[in-house]
């Protein structure tokens, strides 16, 4: 592998991107065979996520030197937010129950004892992978896992302020983060196109869910029509105001808390994440289409509306996707291990549960992911199930950075009591 990517410029790693979700859409359209067994087994967005990943590990493209990312979950996030929740139907989603709200709280546990027991298996197996003194002690640095997997980046950081891991090894915290997150991410998405064999397993009841897509469904088709180009302009309008709005409502927001409120200022508080311009800019994009659903605007779903939301979400897909390197796997093993243990506890209570209380799939891996990827990753889970259903993946999402510094800093108590 390269040093440096074949391709730097973000002009052409957008051409690339671009053609790995041309190709997936292409061959998923097509009546080709070969492809519609492939598609039966690997669904299409994960294949929107996989084929960036691999053009990243093998150094055509690079996440690090690309700002794609940044620019779809600033950008392209919001604006589909917005759209996607342009026609949702806000009693139809809280009508889904309280199970959304019960396996997203079965994820935060299944984090804050995952990583307890997760340091003390390997630790029984290889006891130097857990080694380490004073700052380097290895329980300082997954407390920031536990703050990403719960509430984000911003806990994350928090977390490495409270309890003082050394920052020259940080960087090996990261690519766990990066590698696990993304691979659980990756069997979520595996699993959605699965969903209806899983409801079957778990005995799940998805009535309500299913009632809400229907309602969605028959709405959009009830105001469907030929879309003219100022359908289009009206559109783009509707995305990208908003997102202006967000941006200046989160910008300010955050200057104020952050100058009025030491406890929202301070980076080792668990308050800190309420300062993150990111979480107001979901959160107010997110208000701003709910808002929207209230007027003739959600009339503009029959033109396609939420079509040029699922646009955005896959354009994002892919800039996630670009950010794995297959290769890192075997950077660190040791670390790896207590990752993939840890993130395996997170599922394996979730199934637990979700079979107890027959939750349907979606509000596993909904509830899983607003833990552990945030309001950038909740979204594409959840859309991935229908449009109109990205809004509970924020919902949730919103949860995870009210409660994520405070299972962290629990979590992270519980793994110096096992280390």
């Amino acid at each position: 592998m390269q040093d440096s990517p074949v391709f730097s410029d973000d002009t052409m790693t957008l051409g690339i991107i671009m053609l790995c979700l041309g190709f997936v859409f292409y061959t998923t359209a097509s009546s080709n065979s070969f492809w519609k067994k492939f598609y039966k087994i690997i669904p299409g967005v994960l294949m929107c996520y996989l084929l960036p990943s691999l053009f990243n590990s093998f150094g055509i493209i690079s996440d690090e030197t690309s700002n794609l990312y940044f620019i779809a979950s600033r950008y392209l996030l919001p604006a589909a937010l917005v759209l996607m929740t342009l026609s949702i139907d806000l009693k139809a989603v809280f009508n889904l129950g309280p199970k959304a709200l019960i396996m997203f709280f079965t994820g935060t546990i299944g984090i804050i004892i995952g990583g307890p027991i997760a340091l003390f298996l390997v630790a029984l197996v290889s006891p130097e992978t857990v080694g380490g003194v004073g700052p380097d002690e290895i329980w300082r640095g997954l407390s920031t896992l536990a703050g990403s997997w719960i509430g984000g980046g911003a806990n994350q950081a928090a977390m490495l302020e409270i309890f003082k891991y050394n920052p020259e090894k940080y960087g090996g915290m990261v690519l766990v983060d990066i590698v696990v997150a993304n691979l659980w991410m990756a069997v979520l998405l595996l699993g959605a196109g699965k969903s209806d064999k899983i409801d079957r397993w778990l005995k799940a009841d998805n009535s309500a869910i299913e009632k809400l897509k229907k309602k969605v469904t028959e709405f959009s088709e009830s105001i469907s029509r030929q879309p003219s180009l100022s359908d289009y302009m009206v559109i783009l309008a509707l995305a990208f105001v908003p997102v202006g709005i967000s941006h200046w409502g989160a910008n300010n927001i955050s200057d104020y808390l952050t100058a009025n409120f030491e406890a929202i200022s301070d980076t080792s508080s668990a308050l800190s994440s309420f300062g993150s311009q990111f979480f107001w800019m979901i959160t107010i994009a997110t208000a701003i289409g709910i808002g929207l659903s209230f007027t003739k605007f959600r009339n503009y779903e029959g033109a396609g509306a939420s079509k040029f939301g699922s646009i955005c979400i896959y354009v994002l897909v892919a800039t996630i996707g670009m950010k794995m390197d297959i290769f890192k796997i075997f950077d660190n093993p040791g670390l790896l291990a207590i990752g993939l243990i840890w993130m395996s506890i997170h599922a394996l209570l979730l199934i637990i549960v979700a079979k107890l209380i027959r939750a349907p799939y979606f509000f596993l891996a909904v509830g899983s992911q607003a833990n552990v990827g945030g309001a950038a990753s909740a979204p594409v889970v959840a859309a991935e199930f229908h449009p109109s259903l990205a809004t509970v993946g924020v919902l949730l999402a919103v949860f995870g950075y009210a409660v994520g510094a405070y299972g962290a800093i629990l979590c992270a108590y519980l793994m110096q009591m096992a280390y």
